[in-house]
């Protein structure tokens, strides 16, 4: 994301929707707002994700999840002189999918910290694939792809930046760390 700076008056403004309904409304409100002519008031529409990874039956799947679910963030000149400027107040909060602003008749704007945080997340979670499950060290594990799946054993070391384990296999006998990637292997209790 790039650090562009806010248009004269505008503020962010958290906005909730229906669940599962966040891209449906950013959809509406990106492509309706230059129709209803409200492109000098309603200028971003943010729907912070991640990338998710996920193993079930030995097949990894990837999905986009949603860091906040229920709510868009729109960057939008809503007040003038102090009163909410009606048509795109009753733009936004109409569209389908929406339930309402946070502070309803009269929006409370985002910080600046909070959706310079917000915006982190996101520029932190761009490019990198995050596991859906976490492990602890000493945790057992079973491994369910790769040369050694089937087997079980416990995780030694984990690397997150990497989203690489170590874990210890009995093999003959003997305990051997063999690196793993966090969908090659799911908590021994899953199973």
């Amino acid at each position: 994301m790039s650090q562009t700076s806010t248009p004269t008056g505008a503020q962010w403004f958290a906005v909730h929707t229906l669940s599962g309904q966040e891209q449906k409304v950013k959809t509406y409100i990106e492509k309706f707002k230059k129709a209803e002519e409200l492109d000098d008031f309603v200028h971003e529409v943010l729907l912070p994700t991640e990338v998710v990874s996920e193993v079930k039956g030995g097949k990894k799947s990837v999905k986009t999840r949603k860091l906040y679910p229920g709510y868009v963030f729109v960057n939008m000149k809503l007040y003038e002189e102090g009163k909410v400027i009606i048509k795109p107040f009753y733009f936004v909060k109409d569209a389908a999918g929406v339930i309402g602003f946070v502070g309803g008749e009269h929006p409370a704007p985002l910080r600046q910290t909070e959706i310079d945080e917000i915006k982190a997340r996101v520029e932190a979670a761009t490019g990198k694939e995050i596991p859906k499950v976490s492990f602890e060290v000493g945790e057992e594990v079973k491994i369910t792809d790769g040369a050694f799946a089937n087997l079980t054993g416990r995780v030694d070391e984990i690397d997150p930046a990497r989203g690489k384990l170590k874990v210890s296999v009995s093999i003959f006998g003997r305990f051997t760390p063999v690196e793993l990637e966090y969908w090659q292997v799911q908590r021994a209790s899953e199973s």
